[in-house]
């Protein structure tokens, strides 16, 4: 299997996993021009692709849509609260819904070499998900914009060999930034986002002796910074108890600019 985050944090948000055959994106929240040159570096083109999965309908998890939909063939999946609020929005006006394959939580989807499962999330849109992806005998899973987490998060996480998780932002920087109270209350509520703390704190409770990939993801660009996000999920890593060394995982941070490095596991 293999992964690369192509974008990730408030700006735009979009990944990719792939296998010798099938090959998918997690949201396509950047420009098609920008999703195509990723995928040129992949050696791979938007026919190459087998679908794209979209975690919710936010701008920007879905702002390169329907440029990307016009230049290609590809189904997107999604769960019916999520294409209701699609097809009703100004980027879905112009969209054709029968390009649309409705998926459900916590119910298997097969997509060429990948079964693919939802899973629930906590977030201010209409039906939002998460995605793992297995392949291979590997898994995969991408967990962001969720404002809170319980032990079926947790379940859903575990034995992930990578994992692209939400790192937010920091509490102080949220709480005394420019942002309006409305928004700062909204991002911090049970439907919002995941501080780097709350995010440090479930990494250690999914930590697996298998795990080949972790991508610290959707940094907020005025509420966080890359290294604190790093440092936060190290420190709650080292003394929270978890049964590893944080110096010893394979921790990044995903940009929201570039695309990382692809990961082969």
């Amino acid at each position: 299997m293999r992964f690369q985050s192509i974008a990730s944090g408030s700006s735009g948000n979009c990944c990719y996993i792939g296998t010798g055959n099938t090959h998918v994106l997690v949201d396509t929240g950047i420009s098609r021009k920008r999703t195509v040159e990723a995928l040129k570096k992949l050696d791979l083109s938007l026919q190459d692709l087998d679908g794209i999965f979209l975690t919710h309908e936010h701008a920007d998890h879905i702002a390169g849509l329907p440029m990307i939909l016009k230049a290609s063939e590809m189904p997107v999946y999604a769960t019916r609260g999520t294409i209701r609020a699609i097809l009703r929005s100004p980027k879905g006006k112009d969209l054709d819904p029968e390009r649309f394959v409705e998926v459900e939580e916590d119910r298997p989807i097969q997509v060429g070499e990948f079964t693919v499962e939802p899973m629930k999330i906590s977030h201010d849109a209409a039906q939002p998900v998460g995605y793992r992806l297995y392949g291979g005998g590997r898994k995969a899973a991408v967990c962001t914009d969720l404002g809170c987490y319980t032990d079926y998060t947790v379940q859903c996480l575990k034995d992930a060999d990578v994992l692209l998780l939400e790192a937010n932002h920091d509490v102080n920087m949220l709480q005394v930034g420019p942002y309006p109270y409305y928004l700062k209350q909204r991002i911090l509520g049970q439907q919002g986002h995941l501080s780097n703390v709350s995010s440090g704190r479930l990494l250690a409770e999914v930590l697996n002796d298998h795990m080949q990939g972790i991508w610290l993801g959707h940094l907020s660009k005025e509420n966080n910074l890359p290294e604190l996000a790093f440092e936060t999920v190290r420190v709650e890593l080292l003394f929270g108890g978890a049964p590893y060394r944080p110096e010893d995982l394979p921790i990044r941070v995903a940009s929201r600019s570039e695309p990382s490095e692809l990961l082969e596991f």
